[in-house]
């Protein structure tokens, strides 16, 4: 018996976009005031975790409902990068709290490899591995530490730069992975069309 697929209009993928929509949101807090003002600093980290936390919610969704979707399998991880690489972007320019090697490193590693993935689907959708997950929960641990107001709090400081700078060497690990991944994916491939 064939079952239908579900749309790719379903409730998790609206969580999916719904967290895209409040990126501009989370942008405008983090540069009110300059990006100076304690309390425009708090909006935006309020922000930022909630829109983090709601990837939880969507995958919750997606898989209790049988929701799971192609769409949403793509959606998901661009979600995440527009949510970090927006964070990552303000917190070097115009804000100079992070040298330009973190942000560019990290986005150059995130859009090619989204940009991969989507090439790749002529051949099999490329799904979040562990290391991919454990790279955005790192991320997005150690983006809010940045977003708070920390003078006074070096501890707090130390803290963010220990889990960023993890999050930095697993984000260049997993895009050598997923590389290689999509490597095999494509040679594979090319091996079955040339059979007899």
């Amino acid at each position: 018996m064939v079952t239908d697929a579900p749309s790719p209009w379903n409730i998790a993928n609206i969580v999916t976009m719904i967290r895209i929509a409040m990126v501009p949101f989370f942008a405008w807090a983090l540069l009110a005031e300059g990006g100076d003002d304690t309390t425009w600093r708090l909006v935006a980290t309020a922000i930022f975790v909630l829109a983090a936390a709601s990837d939880k919610v969507d995958g919750y969704l997606a898989r209790s409902r049988g929701l799971i979707t192609d769409l949403g399998k793509l959606l998901d991880p661009i979600a995440d990068k527009l949510l970090v690489g927006v964070a990552l972007v303000l917190l070097w320019i115009p804000l100079g709290e992070l040298p330009w090697w973190i942000p560019v490193v990290i986005l150059v590693r995130e859009l090619g490899i989204t940009f991969m993935r989507m090439g790749m689907l002529k051949y099999e959708v490329m799904p979040a591995s562990r290391g991919g997950k454990l790279k955005t929960v790192l991320q997005t641990v150690a983006i809010p530490l940045f977003l708070l107001p920390r003078e006074g709090l070096e501890w707090l400081t130390v803290i963010a730069w220990v889990v960023l700078l993890a999050a930095f060497v697993v984000t260049v690990v997993t895009g050598a992975e997923y590389v290689y991944q999509g490597w095999r994916i494509r040679r594979d491939a090319r091996a079955k069309a040339t059979r007899p």
